[in-house]
């Protein structure tokens, strides 16, 4: 591994960035970030952050106090080398820096060359950081890149032993496979077209789900239950034609389907227990299936027990020949709003 810590530098572009304070949560997202590296034979660059507090003055003296910028620095600077002493044994290409600002600003700001952003779900708070609670909210709403976001619950699938261990972990097994939401949005297909790659670089296969809420008095505007079943047999022709629409890109990759009735953050909740990796898009089309970005994604990260990928709107040439293989959901179809 060469490994370097310095200030202000930025990222080898395509290179995968981590935000790192310290924190238990931090060190799943380092050690996450690490292996995925390793995997995609790409650099990893580990930032920490760091904002000098200012504190308003009491007394006859009005005014205001701030905290010796050189000693916050140090503590940043052990942060960062005790990141990279601990992912020393991986095989890959690491760089570190120390920034000095809003964390949520620099790694937005990082996004903008990388090629895949990783934190953890929560920070230690404090100076060194917020890397998450905040922060781990703003980021996958307005990354530029693919965010991945590592809880605690899954330390220990990644081999580690926090000071202070979730107590909502998961002790079963992990299965081989990614899981990718869908809700029929040309945005939801970028996220499985990423998905896709993932469960190539993994070698494991890809399971794509799309959850239907049940009937509430919200949806009284559907006229009968017979309706809901024409939904889902349009659903199911929509996922059967994606599959070899997707399956025509990726010809060697195993690709199921899964219709689930149920509400969309719970379904993918539940995913994120077992699944190797959930990807999600960042907004979907709302309405029946999905919701998938929005108030689902920020469901869904906010509870999660696994790793979860979100990817960002984008165009992607591989979506023209989506409708070459069959019926795809639109709005009228299923009821669905933007």
């Amino acid at each position: 591994m060469d490994d370097t810590a310095s200030t202000g530098t930025p990222p080898v572009p395509g290179g995968i960035v981590v935000g790192v304070d310290g924190s238990d949560h931090g060190t799943c997202a380092l050690v996450w970030a690490a292996a995925e590296a390793q995997r995609r034979h790409r650099p990893l660059h580990v930032v920490t952050a760091y904002t000098v507090p200012i504190f308003a003055a009491s007394g006859l003296d009005g005014g205001y106090a701030t905290i010796d910028d050189d000693v916050i620095r140090e503590g940043a600077e052990a942060v960062l080398h005790a990141a990279l002493a601990k992912i020393s044994g991986y095989d890959i290409d690491v760089e570190g820096t120390v920034e000095s600002g809003d964390p949520a600003g620099v790694l937005l700001e990082l996004s903008e060359r990388a090629e895949l952003l990783v934190f953890g779900s929560r920070g230690r708070g404090g100076f060194v950081g917020r890397l998450l609670g905040s922060v781990s909210s703003a980021l996958p709403a307005h990354a530029k890149c693919p965010t991945v976001t590592v809880p605690l619950s899954c330390a220990s699938r990644l081999g580690e032993v926090p000071e202070h261990p979730d107590k909502h972990a998961q002790a079963g097994p992990v299965e081989p496979v990614v899981i990718v939401g869908t809700d029929g949005s040309d945005q939801a297909r970028v996220a499985v077209l990423v998905a896709a790659e993932q469960a190539v670089r993994l070698g494991y296969p890809l399971r794509v789900v799309c959850a239907v809420p049940p009937y509430t008095g919200s949806l009284a505007w559907v006229p009968a239950p017979l309706d809901r079943e024409q939904l889902f047999s349009d659903i199911r022709a929509s996922l059967a034609a994606g599959r070899e629409w997707l399956q025509s890109h990726f010809p060697d990759l195993v690709i199921e389907t899964k219709l689930v009735d149920g509400p969309p953050v719970e379904v993918l909740i539940d995913a994120t227990k077992h699944a190797e990796l959930l990807v999600l898009g960042t907004r979907g089309r709302g309405g029946f299936a999905g919701m998938l970005l929005g108030s689902t994604t920020g469901g869904v990260l906010h509870h999660a027990r696994g790793p979860v990928m979100v990817v960002p709107d984008r165009e992607d040439p591989r979506l023209e020949d989506r409708a070459q293989f069959g019926p795809m959901l639109d709005q009228e179809q299923a009821g669905l709003g933007e």
